[in-house]
């Protein structure tokens, strides 16, 4: 029975794709590259050790997280605080596992890691697939994708402050990126929804608050999300009724 799991084990592995997850993997690279590389620039200027920075690029990988650890490293806060505000920032991605569950890998290691390594450009690429071609890409794609990161990250270390002194602003870098996948994103599903709910949700948040804005607004859209999801729920029943 052992024998036989680990052949099938090893049957599903042989169908990933790695070599056309590389090629998937290679626009993420574009923007990595610069967005990592500002990452590992900014935590040398904030004095954090080599060794820490690249393994937030390995444990961590969480591109926004990464740049808001900065300061709350250097300012020397609590484990509990850090955690809080990363947890607030990463909250979107509570989202982005359920449209890929059905194409995630069977093995235990590899589907943890997947849901681990599940960014917002690993999404947006997923998700940008055909259905058919996703279980054998989903783990190629989000492991190319954090080795760019993590590259990026060493390589920002490296060239230490200098590359600041020379190019301000960097953390803009990451900003960009998101703005692009985005915009391809809607090239590629053309749907307005996400669009008016992450508007909406800003514009209330901002009118209670500044300093919990993001957690406020990133909370009200998926208060909106679970409505909208209830509400086709039972119009889709409603139709079933009828007929």
């Amino acid at each position: 029975m052992t024998i036989h799991s680990k052949e099938l084990n090893h049957q599903q592995a042989a169908h990933y794709d790695w070599a056309e997850g590389f090629k998937k993997s290679l626009p993420v690279a574009m923007g990595y590259l610069p967005a990592g590389i500002a990452f590992g620039v900014l935590a040398q200027v904030a004095g954090i050790p080599i060794w820490a920075t690249i393994m937030l690029s390995i444990v961590l990988y969480a591109g926004a997280a990464q740049y808001a650890c900065l300061p709350m490293l250097s300012a020397g806060l609590p484990i509990g605080n850090m955690a809080t505000n990363i947890a607030a920032i990463n909250l979107r991605h509570v989202f982005y596992g359920m449209p890929l569950l059905q194409y995630l890998p069977k093995q235990k290691l590899a589907k943890t890691y997947c849901l681990f390594a599940l960014t917002d450009e690993t999404f947006s690429v997923m998700t940008s697939l055909p259905n058919e071609s996703r279980q054998a890409l989903i783990l190629p794609i989000s492991l190319f994708n954090q080795s760019w990161w993590v590259l990026a990250s060493t390589i920002g270390v490296m060239i230490g402050s200098t590359l600041s002194d020379l190019i301000p602003h960097l953390d803009f870098a990451l900003v960009c990126l998101f703005a692009i996948l985005a915009y391809e994103q809607f090239q590629s599903i053309k749907r307005y929804f996400p669009i008016a709910i992450a508007v909406i949700a800003l514009a209330v948040a901002s009118l209670f608050t500044s300093n919990w804005l993001l957690l406020v607004a990133i909370s009200l859209c998926m208060l909106m999300i679970l409505a909208r999801g209830v509400w086709m729920q039972r119009r889709v029943q409603g139709d079933t009724d009828e007929q």
